[in-house]
C-alpha cells in the first residue's frame, strides 16, 4: 500500500486547525470546564438560535450519509464517496465507544443546581453522554474527506469555518462543553486523514485479504485427511 494522502496541497486547511486547536488548548488550560463553556453560551440573539438549531444538522449522521450517497452516486465520485463512508464509521464508532466508558453530563445535568440556566427554548437537550461531541467528530470526518480528495484548494478555510460552526453549535446549543468539541475534532480529523488513506490503497487492501483467505485454504487442503492419505 504505497499511496498516501497529499496533506501538502491542505496546508491552508490544516494551518488554520491549527490555530483553531492551540486556541482550544490555551482555553481549556487557563479557564476551568463551566467557565469555558459559559464564555461561548452567553450571547444569544434570536435570529443565531434558529440559525444554530438548524445547522447544526450538518454534524448529524442522517446528513453524513446522505452527502455520501450524493457524492458516491449522483457525482460519480467513488473513492470519495468510500472514503466519507469510512470516516463516518471510524469517527462515529470512536465516539460511541468513549461516550459509553466515560459517560460524563452534559450542560443540561452539570449545571442542573442552577448556576446557569441560559437555554434555549424549544431544543430537546440530553443529560449524559457529552463527551466527546459526535456531530463535532462527522462534520471534521468529512471536511477533512473533502479537502484533501476533492482538490479545490481555494474552499478549504471555507469548509474548515464551516466545520468549526458545527462544533460551536453544540456549545452555543448547550449540548456540550468545549472538552467535548476539541476531542470531536482530533477525533474527526484523524479519521479523515486514516479513511483518505484506506480508500486510496482500497484494491491493494482486497487484495491483500484475498491472498491471506487463499494461503488459509490451501494450507486446510495439505491439513486435510484426503491430502495426508496421498502423502
Amino acid at each position: 500500500m504505497k499511496n498516501l494522502p497529499d496533506l501538502r496541497s491542505c496546508r491552508w486547511y490544516f494551518l488554520g486547525l491549527l490555530v483553531l486547536l492551540i486556541t482550544c488548548v490555551l482555553s481549556l488550560t487557563m479557564y476551568s470546564k463551566s467557565a469555558c463553556f459559559i464564555a461561548l453560551n452567553t450571547y444569544h440573539p434570536y435570529g443565531l438560535n434558529v440559525f444554530f438549531i438548524n445547522y447544526t444538522f450538518i454534524g448529524d449522521g442522517i446528513f453524513a450519509l446522505m452527502l455520501t450517497a450524493l457524492i458516491y452516486f449522483y457525482f460519480k465520485r467513488k473513492q470519495e464517496g468510500v472514503a466519507m463512508l469510512i470516516s463516518f464509521i471510524i469517527s462515529g464508532l470512536a465516539v460511541q465507544i468513549m461516550k459509553n466508558l466515560i459517560n460524563s453530563p452534559r450542560p443540561k445535568l452539570f449545571f442542573e443546581a442552577g448556576q446557569y440556566l441560559h437555554f434555549i427554548d424549544g431544543v430537546s437537550l440530553a443529560n449524559n453522554s457529552s463527551f466527546p461531541s459526535g456531530h463535532t467528530a462527522s462534520a471534521f470526518a468529512i471536511a477533512t474527506v473533502l479537502v484533501i480528495m476533492m482538490g479545490n484548494k481555494t474552499g478549504h478555510l471555507f469548509i474548515l469555518l464551516a466545520a468549526a460552526l458545527v462544533g460551536y453549535s453544540r456549545i452555543y446549543l448547550a449540548q456540550h462543553f468545549l472538552l467535548d468539541v476539541f476531542i470531536g475534532i482530533i477525533i474527526g480529523t484523524v479519521s479523515g486523514i486514516l479513511s483518505v488513506y484506506l480508500a486510496m490503497n482500497l484494491k491493494e487492501i482486497k487484495a491483500s485479504v484475498r491472498k491471506i483467505q487463499n494461503s488459509k485454504t490451501n494450507n486446510n487442503l495439505l491439513r486435510s485427511p484426503a491430502a495426508v492419505q496421498t502423502t
